[in-house]
């Protein structure tokens, strides 16, 4: 089977999803990996030339990141071919291919057969990077013609970029939600961040109340991350939320009612006050790491 791999850069380095499925994607047959030149996404652009690159492959990955999915829909639909999204899981049977992916709100995880040539997209974190893999070598192409109707305005950096790793390329994620009571107390998840090197998330009635910038959001109508761990902080478990982070390794959860729903799906809880809770944890990590 013919794969091409669409890898996405973040200032000239390979986002870590890419590297994911390019690791992943040998076991399907011959690979490529290619990747459009320059930063900027230009929707018209790129799905055009990819379209044109890849034409020939049975099988086109992407990252489910906003611009993957973008791009890998139109991709198909230049090429006619069946599509895919946000799969956790690829598989090669009986000369088609059979996905897993969650649906419902992640309340179930459905597997369909898809048939080959197709287009799939695969959520970061779905796919272990083995240590030590070595980065693929990459093909790189040039965008075909900008649409005319299309252009670009500006780029406007998101208030905490370049600050902490992105939710999507995160390996460790503390969020927030109500229980914190106000911004004022947001402090303490910030510094548990720190202490852990990880991103920092929020639930969408912290985002809604504009606590914290949209781009932190959590949830279906929000981001979907599978870090290795993810700590959840005075978040009840709304399903919109646990749409959003189910497919974490390991989650963590700190809540003072012990009903709440997230302890359903926790694999660590901690029935407590978070304001005294949160603070001693912090220190904790720090003495292990050596960073107090």
């Amino acid at each position: 089977m013919k794969t091409v791999v669409v890898a996405e850069r973040t200032r000239g380095a390979l986002r870590r999803v890419s590297l994911e499925i390019a690791a992943k994607a040998s076991s399907f047959g011959d690979t490529e990996v290619i990747a459009v030149k320059g930063d900027r996404y230009s929707p018209m652009a790129w799905s055009s030339a990819v379209a044109e690159k890849a034409k020939d492959a049975d099988l086109i990955l992407v990252g489910a990141t906003p611009s993957g999915r973008d791009l890998g829909a139109r991709v198909a639909a230049k090429l006619g071919r069946a599509y895919a999204a946000d799969c956790t899981d690829l598989a090669a049977k009986d000369g088609a291919l059979e996905a897993k992916r969650p649906m419902y709100a992640g309340k179930i995880r459905a597997t369909v057969k898809v048939p080959s040539p197709a287009v799939i997209s695969i959520r970061p974190g779905a796919w272990t990077l083995p240590a030590g893999t070595a980065a693929p070598q990459v093909t790189e192409i040039d965008p075909a013609a900008d649409d005319p109707r299309i252009t670009f305005d500006r780029f406007e950096a998101t208030a905490s970029g370049g600050k902490r790793v992105s939710l999507a390329e995160a390996r460790a994620i503390v969020s927030g939600g109500r229980g914190l009571k106000g911004p004022e107390n947001w402090k303490i998840v910030e510094e548990l961040a720190d202490a852990l090197g990880a991103a920092i998330g929020a639930s969408r009635a912290v985002t809604d109340a504009g606590w914290r910038p949209n781009e932190e959001q959590v949830g279906q109508t929000g981001k979907t991350v599978t870090p290795d761990l993810y700590v959840a902080l005075g978040i009840s478990g709304a399903i919109q939320h646990l749409a959003g982070m189910t497919s974490s390794k390991v989650i963590v959860a700190v809540n003072k009612d012990p009903d709440a729903d997230i302890f359903k799906i926790a694999d660590y809880g901690v029935v407590g006050d978070l304001f005294e809770f949160v603070p001693a944890f912090t220190e904790a990590v720090k003495k292990v790491k050596g960073t107090n």
